[in-house]
């Protein structure tokens, strides 16, 4: 059984900018697409200040306004330079906005999305990527601050890879409901004991000692930026809402060639590869929701249906562990 919490679909909604629904969608077609997500009884609902400078955050307060829906909603608190020396103000500031764009009094979840690092890089400009520890302590003074307030009722942060040990520093501080985790097929260093594979993150088996804690686990990136699709695996063009590919990318034809490598869970289980991918997501005890980045309704559909489906038998997940354990090489 997953790591549940009351209130959290399997299958979540993601609002950021790389499906670019909540961003560069009509609001007609976001309406559309939210009301259906809530059809297929998806109610954890992922947004940011980030996505979209705040639009992300307008556009689901306004549609779930129009359809009269209350959903699990989760936002974050991006801490830059410019906010270092006061980190607990900008928290508390950041999730009032939020609050205010949502058109809500109480956010459900409220997580930092810098990832928890000893020693950060200097951040620069508009960068989020790490924040120190010293720093973090500041901004969970701020979310209790909140909490006391009533403006939020749970909190969590974000994983960025490498970062393990300061998580679990975090994690045992047991103030933390969910945490954000990369988990992929391509990549499941989130798991304890997947060996063999050259990676550029490691995720330190950090969904296991999430569990550990009692902590939950929300799954984004799971179909890899998009390759781990069917049209991703065939060099297809994307959705014209979706984000174009990262030209700074140079392993994008080393990461088709390796999904390519694992089609045979989609053939030999009768469904599309992101489907098999977020199959393999969801199999693990420790996941409580998988963020999908929806560009359409259909997509919507293909990726809810796996809500419940369980984990691939046996064979396929022996089959599995040998692609990784060989490095992605054909034998």
């Amino acid at each position: 059984m997953n790591q549940r919490i009351p209130g959290i679909s399997e299958i979540g909604f993601g609002c950021g900018g790389n499906a670019g629904l909540m961003t560069r969608g009509t609001p007609k077609h976001q309406t559309e697409t939210i009301a259906r997500a809530l059809d297929l009884g998806i109610t954890y609902f992922d947004n940011a200040p980030d996505y979209g400078n705040g639009l992300a955050e307008e556009n689901l307060g306004r549609a779930l306004k129009q359809l009269g829906a209350k959903p699990f909603l989760t936002s974050k608190v991006e801490i830059r330079a410019e906010n270092l020396a006061d980190v607990a103000a900008h928290v508390i500031r950041s999730a009032e906005a939020s609050l205010s764009r949502l058109g809500v009094d109480a956010l459900d979840l409220l997580q930092i999305h810098n990832g928890p690092v000893a020693t950060p890089p200097r951040l620069e400009g508009a960068a989020y990527r790490t924040l120190g520890l010293d720093h973090y302590e500041q901004a969970i003074d701020a979310l209790n601050t909140l909490k006391a307030q009533g403006k939020i009722k749970h909190t969590g942060f974000v994983i960025r890879g490498g970062d393990a040990t300061e998580a679990t520093n975090l994690l045992a501080t047991r103030q933390f409901t969910l945490i954000n985790v990369p988990y992929t097929l391509l990549n499941p260093t989130a798991a304890r004991g997947e060996k063999g594979l050259t990676i550029v993150k490691d995720f330190g088996g950090i969904i296991d000692i999430a569990r550990d804690y009692t902590t939950g686990v929300a799954v984004y990136s799971a179909l890899a930026g998009g390759v781990l699709t069917d049209a991703g695996i065939a060099g297809a063009p994307r959705h014209p809402l979706a984000r174009a590919a990262d030209p700074r990318e140079t392993r994008a034809e080393l990461k088709r060639q390796q999904a390519a490598r694992l089609s045979f869970l989609a053939r030999e289980t009768g469904t599309t590869m992101a489907q098999a991918a977020y199959r393999f997501v969801l199999s693990h005890p420790g996941v409580t929701t998988v963020i999908g980045g929806f560009s359409a309704i259909d997509q919507l559909e293909e990726l809810a249906a796996m809500s419940g489906a369980g984990p691939f038998p046996p064979d396929l997940m022996a089959r599995l562990r040998e692609v990784w354990q060989t490095d992605f090489i054909a034998a």
